[in-house]
């Protein structure tokens, strides 16, 4: 799926999720729900608490249904007190024009045998709205219209323009061809042109990221101010990043903050996801891992709560780097003869090809896009030849239900029990879940915890999962803060996103656990990553391999900015090799350094070797050898990095932004060659240089004639040590003349015969790589 289709869809998606305000203020950590494995806290207790509370609670909970009676009372008064206040309140409508100008409408009014509760344009070429002043209008031709000329070509305009972009809308979303896509745009400008919001919010980011429009930043970023002075929180949004990265517009992080902010209060979750990233590396604003957390946690809460049984598809992070520098490295993606190949051993009956491509079109990723129905006919054929594993993940379509599968609660419970009898985890998981929420069963804790016990001990996570659920809310078993704790730390491992999300929220409101803002920001970070806004980095990845660098770095540079480490890590790679012409020559390096920073900071260790090249060759900063020496002490320290080990040993032995230690070059040196193979080689290189060096810098620190000076020769090598030199001498020069001898005997070659002997170059001195 392309970026510009996700932006298609996301009135639906939660990008486009307004927030109402009651939604960003409330306290996520008063109380505690759990739904499908989600815990959505709404209470602080803690483990800490005595268990005497519960009888306290019974008591507060009688007094509470009280008060909640008083309160629908009282709700309910105000309520009809509100109503009949509007009702006095509620304006007049006065009829312009016609019969009966300055008159009020009559509501109900009697037209054509039919009676209108509010204006209409019945009757009317012109399609202008009008009202009756009467009851009946026939009786009485008592008229007026109900809004100005102005107002009514205004109201028209309007309904044309929505009517072209659901058109184009409409085109969008039932084709995959690029080529109809294209045309739907086409509607989209024509209605974007017509100052249709909803069109001009989908052109202006094809405008920016050059999908199906050609490439324009200057169009977009005018579209972008046209949308926020309408107040849309996504044209906030983007205007923002414009500003955060300096393109069609002078950077400017203080203008970035206040849209971001503007964007956040609007409620789009990509600009609260940019704000947290921001309080929690203090990017343009005080560090606070507080306000990280409340940023963090209210998009993670929508990220969790659109999760499903099946995990939703799979974020692929591809480096580019990785793959321009390490060709035969695996990226995670599938060829497509692999692909094939697999599809060819489906339709011979290979149950478990079938089996795996059944998976890969259910979540999709590795570059097999999802696909519900492949993955449902692939499923059918492997459970038909008798493989729990496919039968189990059918119960899971069922159970879940789709345009290609209907939701079928006791469909569903079958295939999980033929899964769960022939002992598959993923089954019994799913069996646990029927009889948890009694989904074609009556409601049974004891056997939901027993099967589930049976998937976590298979390693199942979402067996995992739903047995910490069990024990954080005590259903079915005694509360244990401690076995919760457990098996979500045991669900994560195995990259469960409600795991991360429940372990966040333990951590963020200390129960079970020491309270830990910083482990919280970090775990509800992971969460917000696994949104539906990281299709963007396959997107931009193939961008990036379409030879569209503009497009990618413009894609990788947003993501950067929602705090996606490989995002920043990618920019700041295609910004190295300047392959983006957006970007000015003079100003690659720079942003590319500011991205490196970025993504060291998050742990990426090439990322901190590429900070000590830049400040060693002053790719944009001043050559720096103390702080290029600071970021490879601290990859090598930290990460254990053999280049980096590597590049330490060669300023060492050079002396640069370090004192000169021909020791120390040793160590790093025989350091890198211990931590990785391929380091080998160029530091057996660089130790026979060293010790080349070590012994011409002996030579010249001695006194050689004070040496020869102090060497008794007749003492060393006895009285008549001459003779034995002089005997030396003679066989040496016999040898060689005899080898003359023996050669000027020999019979020459013919020059066409004789083998070309290869030059050899002296190999170059080896310094650490850019």
């Amino acid at each position: 799926m392309s970026l510009l289709d996700e932006e298609g869809n996301q009135d639906e998606s939660l990008e486009s999720k307004t927030l109402s305000a009651e939604d960003q203020v409330k306290d996520h950590s008063a109380g505690t729900r759990v739904v499908a494995g989600q815990i959505f806290l709404e209470s602080g207790k803690s483990d800490s608490q005595s268990e005497n509370e519960e009888n306290f609670h019974s008591q507060e909970e009688e007094k509470e249904n009280s008060l909640e009676e008083l309160n629908s009372l009282e709700m309910s008064n105000l309520l009809n007190k509100d109503l009949e206040e509007t009702e006095v309140q509620s304006p007049v409508l006065t009829a312009i024009g016609g019969t009966a100008d300055g008159e009020p409408c009559h509501f109900p009014f009697l037209f054509m045998e039919k009676e209108y509760a509010e204006c209409t344009a019945d009757g009317r070429e012109d399609g202008r709205l009008w009202c009756a002043t009467t009851y009946d209008y026939k009786k009485d031709q008592k008229w007026g219209f109900c809004e100005s000329e102005e107002q009514s070509n205004k109201r028209r305009q309007m309904q044309e323009a929505e009517d072209v972009y659901q058109i184009g809308m409409k085109i969008l979303n039932e084709s995959s061809k690029k080529a109809q896509k294209k045309v739907a745009y086409q509607y989209l400008l024509k209605a974007a042109d017509m100052n249709h919001t909803k069109a001009m919010e989908k052109v202006s980011y094809a405008l920016l990221f050059g999908d199906y429009l050609k490439q324009n930043i200057q169009s977009s970023k005018e579209l972008f101010e046209k949308l926020t002075e309408e107040g849309s929180p996504k044209g906030q949004m983007a205007l923002g990043f414009l500003y955060a990265s300096g393109l069609g517009v002078n950077s400017s992080q203080a203008k970035a903050l206040v849209y971001y902010t503007f964007g956040a209060l609007g409620g789009n979750l990509i600009a609260h996801m940019i704000l947290g990233y921001r309080y929690w590396a203090g990017i343009g604003v005080l560090q606070s891992c507080e306000s990280a957390l409340t940023h963090y946690r209210l998009v993670a809460n929508h990220v969790a709560s659109d999760i499903s049984l099946t995990g939703g598809t799979v974020v692929q992070r591809i480096r580019l780097a990785d793959e321009v520098e390490n060709p035969g490295m695996a990226s995670g993606m599938l060829e497509e003869d692999l692909i094939q190949y697999y599809q060819f051993l489906a339709e011979k009956g290979d149950v478990q090809a079938q089996v795996g491509l059944g998976q890969l079109h259910l979540h999709g990723g590795r570059g097999v896009e999802q696909n519900h129905q492949r993955a449902f006919e692939y499923f059918n054929q492997a459970a038909n030849a008798g493989n729990s594993h496919a039968m189990a993940f059918l119960g899971k379509m069922y159970s879940e239900g789709s345009d290609v599968v209907p939701q079928s609660n006791e469909t569903a419970l079958q295939y999980f029990k033929k899964a769960a009898d022939m002992g598959n985890p993923v089954g019994q998981s799913g069996l646990g879940m029927a009889y948890l929420y009694g989904r074609g069963v009556p409601v049974n804790y004891e056997l939901a915890l027993k099967y589930f016990q049976k998937a976590a001990e298979q390693g199942w996570v979402d067996g995992q999962l739903q047995l910490g659920s069990m024990y954080y809310n005590g259903i079915g078993v005694k509360k244990d803060y401690k076995q919760a704790l457990k098996y979500f730390n045991l669900a994560s491992q195995g990259g469960h996103i409600l795991a991360f999300y429940n372990l966040a929220q333990m951590h963020a409101t200390g129960t079970g656990v020491m309270r830990s803002c910083h482990t919280a920001v970090e775990l509800f970070k992971n969460v917000c990553e696994r949104g539906r806004w990281s299709e963007r980095l396959m997107t931009a990845y193939n961008s990036y391999k379409d030879g569209d660098s503009n497009s990618a770095v413009v894609q990788y540079l947003l993501l950067a900015e929602q705090g996606y480490e490989v995002a920043q890590s990618n920019a700041a790679f295609i910004l190295d090799q300047k392959e983006a012409s957006i970007v000015g020559e003079n100003e690659t390096y720079p942003r590319a350094l500011l991205h490196w920073n970025r993504a060291a900071s998050q742990g990426y260790t090439v990322a901190r070797i590429k900070l000590g090249d830049y400040h060693f060759y002053g790719f944009g900063t001043d050559v720096d050898y103390e702080t290029a020496f600071i970021h490879y002490r601290l990859a090598s320290e930290q990460q254990h990095s053999a280049q980096a080990m590597f590049n330490l040993g060669y300023m060492h032995e050079k002396g640069l932004g370090i004192k000169q230690d021909i020791h120390l070059a040793k160590r790093f040196y025989d350091m890198a060659a211990e931590a990785s193979p391929d380091a080998q080689v160029p530091v057996f290189l660089a130790l026979c240089k060293l010790g080349v060096i070590y012994s011409l810098q002996y030579i010249r620190e001695i006194n050689i004639r004070e040496v020869f000076s102090h060497i008794d020769m007749d003492q060393l090598l006895g009285p008549e040590w001459d003779l034995y030199l002089m005997t030396i001498i003679a066989l040496l020069l016999g040898t060689i003349i005899a080898y003359r001898q023996r050669q000027h005997q020999a019979i020459p070659r013919p020059a066409g015969l004789r083998p070309a002997v290869p030059q050899q170059e002296p190999p170059p001195e080896h310094q650490p790589p850019q």
